[in-house]
C-alpha cells in the first residue's frame, strides 16, 4: 500500500510527466513449441456426444530467455539471451546498456529527464554492481512490492497474452522465435 501511494502522489505533482518516464521491464521464457491448452484444443460438439481421449504433450526443450523494456508509448528494446545463457547481474548490466542506447535513440527527449525504472525484485536486478551502474545514469528504481498486479503488467497482462498467441505454434529454431 505504501509504494502504491507514493506513486499516486508523484502522479499527483507531476501527472503526466511521470508517466513519462516510467520504463517497465521484466523477462519470460519463450518456447520453441508450447502446446495448446485443453481450452484451446476443445472440439465443438453435442452434450451427448463422447468425451475424446487427449494425450498430455509437453513444451520443448528449445527456450529463449526474452527480456523486454516498454514505456507507454511502444516496446524499447526486446533483448533474447542466449540459450543456456544464465541471466546474472553481469548479464542483467549488459541489458541495461542495450536499454540505455534504445532510450537514447527512441526516447531522445528522456535525456534531460530522469529515467524511473519499474522492473521486478530479482536477484540479478537488486545486485550491487547493478544498482551502483543505474545511479550513475541516475535512473531510479520504482519501488515495486512482490505479486502486485497492479504494479507488474507484464506478469499479468503482456506475457500471457503473448503467450497464448504463440501457444501450439512450432518453430524451426531459435531465430525463428527471435522473428
Amino acid at each position: 500500500m505504501g509504494a502504491s501511494l507514493t506513486h499516486l502522489f508523484r502522479f499527483n505533482d507531476h501527472g503526466e510527466d511521470f508517466l513519462e518516464q516510467i520504463i517497465t521491464g521484466d523477462e519470460t521464457w519463450v518456447h520453441q513449441y508450447c502446446p495448446e491448452t485443453k481450452a484451446q484444443s476443445m472440439p465443438w460438439k453435442h452434450p451427448g456426444s463422447p468425451t475424446i481421449k487427449k494425450f498430455k504433450a509437453s513444451t520443448s526443450c528449445g527456450k529463449l530467455m526474452a527480456t523486454v523494456f516498454w514505456d507507454m508509448h511502444r516496446v524499447l528494446l526486446l533483448h533474447f539471451s542466449p540459450p543456456n545463457e544464465t541471466v546474472n547481474s553481469a548479464a542483467y548490466q549488459a541489458t541495461l546498456k542495450k536499454l540505455k542506447r534504445a532510450v537514447q535513440r527512441r526516447r531522445p527527449q528522456m535525456s534531460d529527464k530522469r529515467v524511473l525504472l519499474l522492473h521486478d525484485n530479482a536477484r540479478p536486478h537488486t545486485a550491487h554492481a547493478r544498482v551502483n551502474l543505474l545511479e550513475r545514469w541516475s535512473w531510479e528504481i520504482l519501488e515495486h512490492p512482490p505479486y502486485s498486479p497492479d504494479l507488474a503488467p507484464s506478469d499479468f497482462h503482456l506475457f500471457p497474452n503473448v503467450k497464448k498467441h504463440l501457444r501450439a505454434k512450432r518453430f524451426k529454431s531459435h531465430d525463428y522465435v527471435k522473428h
